[in-house]
């Protein structure tokens, strides 16, 4: 009895550190995000650079952290929540690493926006209006599976409606302006780039939201309809 007590114990400490490695990796890509959008805005070079370098510190900590997941698989065999709990970490990494390459994207097509001459260019309002909304949706998404908080799960895929609205309003007035200027047509394209990033952003985050739902409640809300997911999420 002792034995399977301090064996219970050695394993939830396990399953606790991996959460916070997964919570410490999402610290770092929210980062990237956030410097990505200012690099962007402000055209600072040191900034966009630094940011393609850092990728490779979130692609080691996925890797890293699934090594762990595969190692208390291997050994541990979790069952139920457990192991749900194993699956949610093993998908959200994967969101998130691809979350950072998103935010590399950023600051690549910002290094290219910056060399260009300063034509009549579109105004970063509106990407960076965009860009607040997904960063709230990560950060939202990561404190929803560090409390296991269904209503704020459901609030983030909710608000990934929002974005891609702001999307679509952000790809109707590039079209917009390129028709009116084509010899913007190059660097609008660039903007739209950066614009569909951050709607992959959103989309990553809620995907991370869906995991949580999936662990708390067993039930894989993937391809559900937005108030099936707020009825999943009310009912807990």
């Amino acid at each position: 009895m002792i034995t399977t007590e301090h064996t219970s114990k050695q394993f939830d400490a396990e399953l606790e550190a991996v959460r916070a490695r997964v919570l410490q990796m999402g610290g770092l890509v929210e980062n990237q995000i956030r410097l990505a959008v200012e690099a962007l805005t402000s055209g600072d070079l040191d900034l966009m650079n630094r940011v393609v370098a850092d990728d490779h510190r979130v692609n080691a900590m996925e890797v890293e952290i699934d090594e762990t997941c595969g190692q208390i698989i291997a050994r541990r065999q979790p069952a139920a929540g457990d192991l749900r709990m194993v699956m949610t970490v093993i998908k959200t990494i994967t969101d998130l690493e691809r979350i950072g390459d998103e935010a590399a994207k950023i600051a690549r097509m910002a290094k290219l926006l910056a060399q260009r001459e300063r034509l009549n260019l579109p105004r970063y309002n509106e990407i960076k209006h965009a860009a607040d909304i997904t960063l709230d949706m990560l950060r939202k998404s990561l404190d929803a599976f560090a409390r296991l908080d269904l209503q704020t799960a459901a609030q983030v895929v909710r608000q990934d409606e929002l974005v891609d609205e702001e999307f679509r309003a952000i790809m109707r007035y590039l079209i917009t302006f390129m028709m009116e200027d084509p010899r913007t047509i190059s660097t609008s394209l660039e903007i739209l780039f950066v614009a569909k990033a951050i709607e992959r952003i959103g989309d990553h985050a809620q995907n991370m939201s869906e995991y949580v739902i999936y662990m708390v409640k067993g039930r894989d809300v993937r391809h559900v309809t937005v108030e099936e997911i707020e009825r999943e999420a009310a009912s807990s």
